[in-house]
């Protein structure tokens, strides 16, 4: 990285000596981010849901490779204490690039968003990475300007994110808009529809459309080729028959919304507080779309590093 000296990186950034072996050897390694189990899931039961993640990265032939900061220190991959600590601990800071550096020099614990997860995994060398959903631009976000760091950090960071679209919470037209703008790839896997996490279809077109893991290979080393600096995002939609019911999705939004308002949310602070709505209201529902998200993602995200490795 320029201008950053390589004793000072080792010494803030760890790489798990499974990662890295796999790395140097040019095998797939999948990044994962840690917000989800920090923040995303309840407790006790993200720990089991932490594995299986893994699993299904490593039943799919690629290396997981979650990303959190413990004690000061970057953690490329995860060991199970680092993991009780991410999972468990009331101390962690939902660390986005900004906060990085501050939880860092603090010797803190942070849990890494899409936008720090994907700046730390293209750190250490790592091409593909899985998530949930994406962030991105709030609803009334022209007159708060209110727009997650991960689609400015997603315009600059050359690497393939697969996730549901982005949180169906959002401004999902502007969002789009916003993605077009910042040169970040859109495509959708199997589908013309671009999908908004709990929702299959988020009501927009999908820019592009890939049907095979094949496809999306070609079209990163087509990027790689030419320079591309943004990401690819492969947006990977829920079955038709998995997805929350549309009506129970809009009525638990505009329930959110309201009591967001009410209680004083804003900010970075308004996707948990809306997805621990859902949680809380959905009877489990979105809980279980949640889990079945991300693991159908990290199963994919390893299918593509795996047929993009040399």
């Amino acid at each position: 990285m320029p201008g950053v000296a390589l004793d000072h990186l080792v010494s803030r950034v760890s790489v798990a000596p499974e990662v890295s072996a796999a790395l140097r050897a040019g095998r797939p390694v999948v990044a994962l981010e840690s917000t989800i189990i920090s923040h995303g899931l309840p407790r006790p039961g993200n720990v089991d849901v932490a594995h299986q993640i893994e699993a299904a990265v490593r039943s799919n032939g690629a290396v997981p490779a979650t990303i959190a900061i413990v004690d000061g220190v970057v953690r490329v991959g995860l060991d199970d204490a680092a993991l009780a600590i991410v999972a468990g601990s009331d101390d962690v800071a939902k660390a986005s690039v900004r906060d990085v550096p501050l939880v860092v020099a603090r010797g803190g614990h942070g849990a890494t968003t899409v936008a720090s997860t994907a700046q730390l995994a293209a750190l250490v060398g790592i091409e593909v990475f899985a998530t949930g959903g994406l962030g991105g631009v709030h609803r009334g976000a022209s007159q708060t300007f209110d727009e997650s760091a991960d689609l400015t950090t997603l315009g600059t960071t050359p690497i393939t994110v697969v996730s549901a679209g982005v949180k169906s919470i959002l401004d999902v037209a502007a969002t789009l808009e916003r993605l077009e703008t910042l040169n970040v790839a859109v495509v959708g896997f199997g589908t013309d529809r671009f999908p908004g996490f709990y929702l299959s279809d988020s009501g927009h077109p999908a820019p592009a459309r890939v049907d095979t893991v094949s496809e999306i290979a070609a079209v990163m080393a087509a990027r790689a080729d030419l320079g591309a600096t943004a990401a690819l995002l492969v947006a990977n939609p829920l079955p038709l028959d998995r997805q929350i019911d549309p009506q129970l999705h809009a009525r638990l939004l505009t329930t959110g919304l309201a009591a967001a308002e009410q209680s004083g949310v804003t900010g970075k602070d308004v996707t948990p507080f809306l997805l621990a709505h859902f949680h809380r209201e959905s009877n489990g529902e979105s809980l279980r779309a949640n889990i079945e998200i991300i693991l159908a993602n990290a199963a994919l995200a390893a299918a593509i590093a795996l047929e993009a490795s040399p």
